[in-house]
């Protein structure tokens, strides 16, 4: 009898000619593939990869730890990691991280007696560029990478740019690379501060790579897979002079000017759906089955669009920022139950299967993740106290975050980039000219690259809507938060909340009942669910210490399950104290907040065990998002403007 053979990919997607032709070179090509909007980049990634992995030239094969994956946000990260768990059959053990993790974890292996976590993002990915270059990677446990793999590379710009150009020129000589990315959806010069330093990163990274080998082999994938409609590829037509466009030498603000008008027209050309207020268009929402996403050109329009979603009842998720990854609750609550110091296969699963998890999180998965950052601790253990330090230092594994399972999400372009949904709503954008007379420090083919990547995150539908007024929503200099602000200059009304902002020294808790830490982690894991409205209320009239606020407790159903941090206090300080001699009226309460998400924090252990949540040092705490609106007065609720 013939014996059959089954087919690893029998439920992947077939490859194209164009897919294929990625997918087949040998582990030491050079190789930059420019990838279009919708062109199956991931699924192309993730067949190179096990094919890497799985050559059937002995030669031409490499172990999973030969391999380094670098991508540019933790979305684009954990949906490598799942297309991998699905249709790679053999490359499940390929390291993918984001830039700034990968470079914070050479760091602390490099130099662990150094504290990396007092460092901003910027700082460590410096830091990390500088260990390269002294031997750092291949003085470390897996060595120097045979293959480096980079996701999203047109984003690259700066400290980043120099990071990746640092580790393909340290192993030039011994590393094969594959780069994938697109000039028509880089759009994250921004971070580059300077207007004519940022011009100049355009593109930079990919004439880097053209200039620097002359055995770079270059391939397009441009049938797009992702559009169904002809809404969908109302944009789509656009990308070759987008991407020309980040090369030209001459006329580029004109011409994205141009561009950038032609995209426009061609969405309000589309079918609108008027106001988003409009009950309407309300209700469209609720009813929609399938994921819908309203995009917004930034933080400030999402903020006024998420409050207005909640005031008419609305389930939605507001997406974080690109860099926020905040480690589950389910973490926290794990090793307080855990009651040893390892944890085998059956009793890691014995107690998250009593633990309430969020939708999409996968028992097994959590498993084989921090069993493999744990690996050192002994075959078919996960080490408690090594997943403590995890948290502590910033390393959780990114691929471990919640999954964002929200039918509904509100996002600014900039964080839905990478992502896809089966309807997208925009808000109705302004003209070149509109944006000249706002904004002085315009990048005019930014704003063309970034309206493409919003009309292209589409399956199905597009459409155009109305949004909120945001003429009161009023960016603070110094503190960087959105507030509440008035006709008059002086009038303040609300102040944004941010992530940090709930301390985390120690288990939250009133500060005055006879309520312990454990039934408040107890609470917040049974009664606390994303989206729930809570209050900043104010515990008493005096401030905390110079130049801080009084402090506030973090109010759930009037239940006390935080307070705020240091941070914040400062913050709502400086937006307040318009100068000196300002005599401020503190807010009795700030309403109107939303909880983001449960996470577990790090503190120090003592405070763990003082509280009775366990010696991890880890417990949960809510974070909080929105623009809290104040209430001012003697008593609560006797509001003000």
């Amino acid at each position: 009898m013939e014996q059959q053979v089954t087919d690893p990919y029998g439920d992947s997607p077939r490859l194209t000619d164009e897919q294929r032709a990625v997918v087949a070179l040998p582990w030491d090509t050079r190789l930059l593939v420019t990838a279009g909007a919708g062109s199956g980049k991931t699924h192309t990634v993730v067949r190179r990869l096990d094919a890497l992995v799985g050559h059937e030239d002995p030669e031409e094969v490499l172990e999973a730890g030969d391999i380094l994956v670098l991508s540019f946000s933790h979305a684009a990260v954990r949906e490598l990691r799942d297309r991998i768990a699905r249709h790679g059959d053999r490359a499940r053990r390929v390291r993918v991280q984001t830039f700034d993790s990968w470079a914070y974890q050479l760091l602390v292996s490099a130099y662990p007696d150094e504290d990396w976590t007092a460092l901003g993002f910027d700082e460590r990915i410096r830091a990390a560029t500088n260990a390269i270059m002294k031997g750092a990677v291949e003085a470390g446990e897996l060595g120097a990478p045979s293959h480096v793999v980079i996701d999203e590379a047109q984003d690259l710009v700066g400290d980043r740019r120099d990071l990746v150009e640092t580790l393909l020129d340290r192993f030039q000589r011994s590393c094969g690379f594959t780069v994938v990315g697109d000039s028509a959806q880089g759009i994250y010069g921004f971070q580059i501060e300077d207007p004519s330093d940022r011009a100049g990163e355009t593109d930079r990274f990919f004439t880097w790579l053209r200039t620097s080998y002359d055995d770079l082999v270059e391939l397009e994938l441009t049938e797009n897979f992702r559009a169904k409609s002809p809404e969908a590829r109302t944009a789509l037509t656009v990308s070759d002079q987008l991407q020309r466009l980040a090369v030209s030498t001459g006329g580029q603000e004109a011409a994205a000017a141009v561009l950038h008008d032609e995209l426009r027209d061609r969405l309000l050309d589309l079918p609108g759906l008027g106001d988003l207020a409009d009950e309407f268009t309300l209700n469209t929402l609720k009813a929609y089955p399938d994921t819908c996403a309203i995009l917004t050109r930034d933080n400030r329009q999402a903020l006024a669009v998420s409050e207005l979603l909640h005031e008419q009842g609305v389930d939605h998720a507001l997406k974080r920022s690109l860099q926020d990854r905040p480690v589950p609750s389910w973490v926290a609550e794990l090793l307080r139950r855990a009651g040893s110091s390892t944890l085998t296969e059956a009793r890691f699963l014995e107690l998250l299967g009593g633990i309430p998890l969020p939708t999409g999180v996968e028992p097994q998965r959590c498993w084989r993740s921090l069993r493999a950052v744990t690996r050192r601790t002994g075959r078919g253990l996960v080490d408690v106290t090594a997943v403590g330090r995890l948290v502590a230092e910033g390393r959780f594994p990114d691929d471990l975050t919640d999954p964002e399972t929200a039918r509904l999400t509100v996002s600014t372009v900039h964080r839905a980039k990478g992502l896809e949904y089966d309807r997208v709503l925009l808000l109705s954008p302004p003209s070149v000219a509109e944006l000249r007379r706002a904004h002085e420090d315009l990048d005019i083919p930014a704003e063309a690259r970034a309206l493409y990547v919003a009309m292209t995150r589409a399956r199905q539908d597009l459409y155009h809507v109305t949004g909120p007024d945001t003429s009161r929503i009023r960016r603070h200099r110094s503190t960087g938060r959105w507030y509440l602000g008035g006709w008059r200059k002086h009038e303040r009304y609300g102040v944004q909340v941010m992530p940090g902002d709930i301390h985390r020294g120690q288990p939250p808790g009133p500060y005055d009942a006879d309520v312990s830490a454990v039934e408040t982690q107890t609470y917040l894991l049974e009664q606390v669910r994303p989206g729930d409205a809570v209050t900043l209320r104010m515990r008493h009239a005096l401030p905390t210490g110079p130049d801080q606020s009084p402090p506030y407790d973090l109010v759930h159903r009037d239940r006390i399950v935080g307070e705020v941090s240091e941070r914040f206090r400062r913050d709502l300080y400086a937006v307040e104290m318009i100068s000196r001699s300002w005599d401020v009226t503190w807010p009795a309460e700030i309403v109107d907040l939303r909880v983001d998400t449960l996470e577990t924090v790090a503190g120090s252990t003592a405070a763990g065990a003082n509280a009775g949540v366990g010696g991890n040092g880890v417990w949960i705490a809510p974070r909080i998002t929105g623009i809290g609106r104040h209430l001012r007065g003697e008593r609560a609720g006797e509001e003000q403007g």
